[in-house]
Parts: C-alpha cells; structure tokens; sequence
C-alpha cells in the first residue's frame, strides 16, 4: 500500500502505465520458485537485470517486452526514478508479433487456491498513532500507510459460523497470521507460543473476543479486544465484518520505524465479494506453507 501513495499515485506514471504498458503484479517469492511458464518467465526476465535467481530476493520493478526482453529495473520507490526507468523502457522498445505462451501445467506449490466451501476475508490493519510529527513526507507516507491481506477460512470454519459458533482454529489464525503490523513492509508473524491469550463467545450474531500476544522477551506485543458481526441467511455466511483494536509494541526487522513504546494499532476484517482480484491473493502467512496456515 506504500507504492500507491508513492510511486503509483504520480499522474504521470498513472497515465503510462494505463496506456503504454501491460502492468502485472506479482510475489516474486513464488514465482522466481516457480517451475512452469509463469515461473519461468519472470526468470528469464529477472536473470537479465541485476538480481539473479538464486541469489536471494528480486523484488523490484521490472519493464520488459513481450517476448521477456528486458529493459529495465529499479528498486526505488521514487516517483521520478519509476517515470525515467518506463520513458528507457520506451524508447529501447521494439513493437513485434510474440506468439502466446503456453501456459500448460501450473506448478501448484506456489498457485494456491482458496479452500474448497471456505471463505475469503479482507484484511486491513492501521497504526492510529504515536508516531512524532513530520515534514518529510516520505515519512509521513510510511506512518500514514495501510496494511492489506486476505484471511482464509476452511469448510468446516465457515460451517461453524453458519451454526453461530466461532471457531478455536480460526481465532488462532486470526491471531498469528492477521494480528500482525503490516502497515511499513512484510511483518514477522506471531508464533504458537506468543499467544498467551485467544478467547472468543458468539451470541446473537455478535462476536467478542480478547487476545494477548507476546513474544518470550517481549520485545513485541499487541493486546487487543475484537468485536464483530456474523450474520447468516439461507445456510451461508452473507456478513463477517470484525475489528482489534488495542495497543501493539515492538517492530520486525523489515517493519522498523514504528512508533516508540505502546501506541495504537487495529485490524479489520470483511467478508470478500470476489469482485476483487486481489481476493485470489493467498494469505502472507500461508507463504510455503498453506497446509501450516489451515490447520
């Protein structure tokens, strides 16, 4: 979500990226894994810029031709860094006929799908406060910014709500993988054992719920209480909207630059219609290890 208040909201790149490119956006944690042709070609693309599969991450922007010909790369957010990086793009760009790829078998280690008869709800997260003033207002765009992801729920999970129940398994993965600051880059998740406390009672379509989480030296924590609404009609979940709110403390190495001490922090959680095609985007926490997360 930092891009789009960055790079992404220039009306200069906006209007390019509308008119003059194709623009795709992916994990590259999966697909430079990847064995099939997706996977292979983003590789043969990332294996010509400066980041080689192999080596450790490729995230960045990439621009490249039909046929996977590379043409540039940048792992700076900066707004005019991005618009120079399409402008090359442009001008070492030759127009040609490139047949379509064939697609063939996905490999599905890294094109998980939503379970079968579960549901998928959107997640999003947001620091409410604490951080100091500024001027600088790329730092302003990180204290302002928010966090997105979907939380996956089984068959037997969306069975239990139907039933006015709120499941144990799923208050635990709402509490690891979700209950997470996300909001300045890829979060640390919570393990088993910092989940000191996960209570939940459903009544009358009203859901209440308090967690406390902690790590074994405390260097991070969040206690929160949650409240939502669960409403069924004609044997199918039609509303789960949820809220946390409480006090986080603690950063991870790719969140730094939280705000000092305990400050305040929430997560919402609404059912997805599937009119979204971030929807289909799997979980952060079900990285390599979807069947982890579903237990």
């Amino acid at each position: 979500m930092l891009d789009r208040e960055s790079t992404f909201a220039d009306p200069k790149i906006i209007e390019l990226l509308k008119t003059r490119f194709v623009p795709v956006a992916i994990d590259q944690a999966y697909q430079r894994r990847q064995q099939d042709a997706e996977g292979r070609f983003y590789q043969k693309i990332a294996n010509q810029g400066p980041r080689k599969i192999g080596t450790g991450t490729t995230q960045g922007l990439y621009t490249a031709a039909g046929d996977g010909t590379f043409l540039g790369y940048t792992n700076n957010r900066g707004p005019d860094r991005t618009l120079k990086l399409m402008q090359e793009a442009l001008a070492k760009h030759r127009p040609a006929k490139v047949a379509a790829i064939d697609p063939g078998k996905r490999d599905a280690r890294f094109n998980p799908t939503p379970p079968e008869g579960g549901l998928v709800v959107r997640v999003t997260s947001k620091v409410l406060g604490g951080y100091p003033e500024t001027d600088d207002p790329w730092r302003r765009i990180f204290q302002e910014s928010i966090g997105r992801d979907n939380l996956w729920l089984r068959a037997d999970e969306t069975q239990a709500l139907v039933k006015g129940e709120f499941p144990k398994s799923l208050l635990s993965r709402i509490a690891r993988y979700h209950l997470v600051d996300n909001t300045r880059g890829e979060p640390p998740m919570w393990d088993d054992a910092d989940v000191r406390l996960a209570d939940s009672e459903v009544k009358d379509g009203k859901l209440r719920a308090t967690v406390h989480l902690e790590t074994k030296s405390g260097a991070r924590a969040y206690r929160a209480e949650m409240l939502g609404f669960v409403e069924v009609k004609d044997g199918k979940v039609t509303r789960l909207d949820v809220v946390a709110k409480g006090e986080f403390r603690g950063e991870g190495p790719y969140t730094q630059r939280a705000p000092k001490g305990e400050f305040p922090f929430a997560v919402a959680f609404t059912l997805a219609d599937g009119k979204d095609v971030a929807d289909l985007v799997p979980p952060q926490g079900s990285r390599g290890w979807v069947a982890g997360y579903l237990r």
